[in-house]
């Protein structure tokens, strides 16, 4: 089912109320109604054959068919992949059943292997043909040259003769008149060899034959298609003469081990001119035939991707379709099967009535029936989302899964999580370059959608919706810092102060009086590069990074609340949220209030001092550090009542526990005399009886304990934790302002044109990759660890599991 596409109100704060339901479907309707639930989206089938292997489950036949049919489409895929033929989306032709399918794929499969098949012989004969042509160029060259050496060496002893030279070899006339017939003939053997091979070749020629060999070979100049591998190589051309039957078989042998391929030779000239002009014919009608059927298949196959996808997900869908009829199981009669799943309340009539349409479509005499049952097993977790909130619910999943019907902190992450990223982020001119980059993801998301996209730009592309809200936070936030690429702008207006006199023209707040109104919004730009401006943000950014965690802690804490009252739980009210609010709030509510009255009163009061001697001397007066009649009687009470709330948590819940289990299981000890008389078998005990689990009381005492400790440690770590959104603002803001000034205007003083450019592509390289991608990696990041630790540990288990219905529109594009 898309996204979106839910009839009621989305509502993210509880899941959708869920209920199990059977269904019992007659044989006849089986596969249609099946198929309908496919499409409708909204059943999540349970398994019912678990104590059967694949292999012995119905409908084995019917998925081995598939899978098969599956193979041949993915041998489809390869061949046009490999042809360069794209399938189209747009279906061509009429719907086929699923037999009319299977036999269209198995004549394409044996057409397609009978072509490639007739073709890989075709391509090996021509390539065959192609060494051999250049076998009888290059060792022509070589018998044509050898023969010339021979003509002219033999008229230069022809004339030395006839001159009758003292120089002249006495044994001449005796060689010229020695009988042809006792000459010794030579053998010879041709062929290509591999370049990176021949070295070795002549070297085992060499020392097997012990040099009666002589060896020539010539470079071929481009690589050579090998007939047997397919593969382009670099080959030379030899020829070997030897002498005797031995010598050759030897050759021969080595040829075989080298790879080399051996083709015939001869030395007549007037018949390599023949076979030369044979094997060019051969080689022009091999080429001929070779374009034809690499046409003919690319005819057939770009017929195929007409349809392709159409096949693909008719494939898909069928398979599918038989997974989930083996997940049912057959009534007594072996005419029904009977299904139980998931769905959610408000899906029944949609349910009905597709069953209902399935079983008119079947020509079905008996319709299908749909039951509720009640059961006591956890239903799944199901939110109705849509494009916008499905990244936020999917930040919150990446934790853990909502149990069923608890309250949801994705509601309120849509908005805090981008919030807190642009609290570490703060500068709109930063945030305006992230939204225009995210606002071309959205613009064309209809075209990434159907492209596939690298791991990081497709990381990227699933949180669009984030990264946008994040970047209008961003710029928000930086028009509150007062912060352009570190820059400040009177965008409200003029400072509201000014130059007491002249003198004061340095950077620094001394000498400078107020002469206006206060600055309407943010940070007055004449802070920045002032002396006090590193002192005055760090303390403004820290106790507001202390004012946000108290305040998302609390909210914390009051979902849990809405989750005790949601499920009735009186004990969870009193004795975990009252108490872990007094806490929280006796200390570090009380250090958020007196930061607001120190704002407001512009007190020097030092609060650090104050909250440690709250503890250390309680009883001493406050004198210069207090802020408000009454502040050291009310640090008296709060102290007092965040001792009284950790044993508030501590003790009373574990025996309040055990009497409400006492109380439950009352009476169910005590059972009729036939069924205790049926249990008292050999494997019967005591707690047989009372049909329920022991109360380990020292387990729950333990896990209070735990619970009590690690809430009192955690306020006061998960409050230290927020400052991170203070010392991340201020690196961003520091790394910002040594690129500006350190870059840019550095360059700027040179007053270099060459050197302006380079240091504008610095900046801009040194902005993109560091503070926008690394920068806001990093504060993404501490974003993600406030709301699962500090915010979520409040009052979210997360121990659920999530709502997986059968449909078709949520089949992934892998193939098996």
């Amino acid at each position: 089912m898309a996204d979106g596409e839910c009839l009621p109100a989305m509502d993210l704060m509880r899941s959708e109320p869920m209920q199990l339901a059977r269904v019992i479907i007659p044989m006849e309707s089986a596969h249609r109604a099946i198929s309908y639930l496919g499409e409708l989206g909204l059943f999540q089938f349970k398994d019912l054959n678990k104590d059967k292997s694949p292999f012995q489950r119905t409908y084995a036949t019917q998925i081995k068919r598939c899978g098969e049919m599956a193979r041949k489409i993915r041998f489809f895929r390869d061949q046009m992949n490999k042809a360069g033929v794209t399938s189209t989306k747009l279906t061509y032709g009429s719907v086929m059943t699923l037999d009319d399918l299977e036999a269209k794929l198995g004549e394409l499969e044996a057409e397609l292997l009978e072509m490639n098949a007739n073709s890989e012989k075709l391509q090996h004969a021509y390539n065959e043909l192609v060494e051999y042509r250049l076998v009888l160029k290059k060792m022509g060259e070589v018998f044509n040259s050898a023969q010339k050496k021979a003509t002219i060496q033999h008229r230069e002893q022809e004339h030395r003769r006839v001159e009758g030279s003292i120089d002249s070899p006495l044994l001449l006339e005796q060689e010229m008149t020695t009988d042809s017939s006792k000459q010794v003939k030579l053998g010879y053997v041709s062929g290509l060899v591999p370049r990176d091979k021949s070295i070795a070749f002549e070297r085992i020629l060499f020392r097997a034959t012990r040099g009666n060999v002589f060896l020539k070979q010539d470079p071929v100049g481009e690589p050579v298609v090998d007939p047997v591998s397919g593969q382009k190589v670099e080959k030379n051309v030899f020829i070997v003469f030897h002498s005797g039957e031995r010598a050759k078989s030897k050759v021969l042998k080595i040829c075989d081990a080298f790879g080399a391929n051996r083709y015939p030779f001869t030395d007549d000239a007037g018949k390599q001119h023949q076979m030369i002009t044979e094997v060019n014919g051969k080689l022009a009608e091999l080429k001929t035939t070779i374009d034809v059927g690499q046409h003919h298949l690319v005819s057939v196959l770009q017929s195929i991707s007409l349809q392709f996808e159409q096949w693909k997900t008719m494939v898909k869908k069928e398979k599918s379709i038989y997974h989930t009829l083996n997940m049912l199981s057959f009534d007594v009669t072996k005419k029904c099967l009977v299904a139980e799943g998931w769905c959610p309340v408000f899906a029944t009539n949609q349910i009905q009535k597709t069953l209902m349409q399935a079983s008119t479509d079947s020509n079905s005499q008996i319709g299908a029936i749909f039951e509720i049952l009640h059961t006591k097993e956890a239903p799944p977790t199901y939110f109705c989302t849509n494009k916008f909130t499905a990244s936020f619910q999917e930040i919150v999943n990446a934790y853990g899964v909502a149990k069923y019907q608890e309250a949801n902190p994705g509601v309120y992450t849509i908005v805090t999580f981008p919030f807190l990223f642009a609290v570490m982020f703060g500068d709109w001119g930063h945030g305006i370059c992230l939204f225009l980059a995210t606002l071309i993801l959205i613009l064309r998301e209809k075209t990434y959608s159907s492209q596939k996209l690298g791991d990081i730009m497709e990381m990227a592309f699933g949180g669009r919706y984030v990264i946008i809200m994040m970047s209008i936070f961003s710029i928000y936030t930086g028009v509150i810092y007062n912060e352009c690429f570190s820059v400040p702008f009177e965008i409200f207006g003029p400072s509201a102060y000014a130059c007491r006199d002249p003198s004061c023209r340095d950077a620094t707040t001394i000498g400078l009086i107020k002469v206006r109104e206060t600055y309407p919004f943010g940070v007055d730009p004449i802070w920045h590069g002032t002396r006090s401006e590193l002192p005055f943000l760090n303390s403004l950014k820290m106790k507001m990074s202390i004012l946000l965690g108290v305040a998302q802690m609390n909210l914390g804490i009051i979902l849990s609340y809405f989750n005790a009252t949601f499920f009735r739980n009186e004990i969870d009210i009193w004795y975990q949220f009252v108490p872990q609010m007094i806490f929280l709030n006796s200390l570090f509510g009380y250090l958020s209030l007196l930061i607001i009255v120190k704002w407001c009163t512009g007190s020097k009061a030092d609060l650090y001092h104050v909250m440690i001697y709250m503890f250390l001397s309680p009883m001493d007066d406050l004198d210069d550090n207090q802020l408000f009649l009454g502040q050291k009687y009310l640090q008296l009470l709060l102290l007092f009542l965040a001792l009284i709330a950790v044993p508030w948590m501590l003790i009373p819940k574990p025996f309040l526990l055990k009497k409400q289990h006492e109380e439950r299981h009352r009476g169910e000890a005590y059972v009729p005399l036939g069924a205790l008389d049926d249990n008292l078998g050999p494997d019967s005990t005591p707690r047989s009886h009372g049909g329920h689990e022991e109360f380990e009381f020292s387990e729950v005492l333990v896990h209070q304990l735990i619970h009590t400790i690690e809430f009192v440690l955690g306020s006061v770590s998960n409050t230290a934790s927020y400052l991170r959104l203070w010392a991340l603002s201020l690196a961003h803001s520091e790394l910002s302002k040594v690129f500006y000034e350190k870059v840019l205007i550095l360059a700027w003083g040179y007053n270099s044109v060459v050197i302006l450019i380079i240091g504008i592509i610095v900046f801009i390289f040194a902005t993109v990759g560091v503070l926008l991608v690394m920068e806001s990696l990093s504060a993404f990041l501490h974003a993600l660890r406030l709301h699962w630790v500090e915010f979520q540990n409040k009052f979210y288990q997360g121990d659920g599991y999530r709502f997986y219905p059968f449909s078709f529109a949520l089949m992934g594009d892998d193939e098996e």
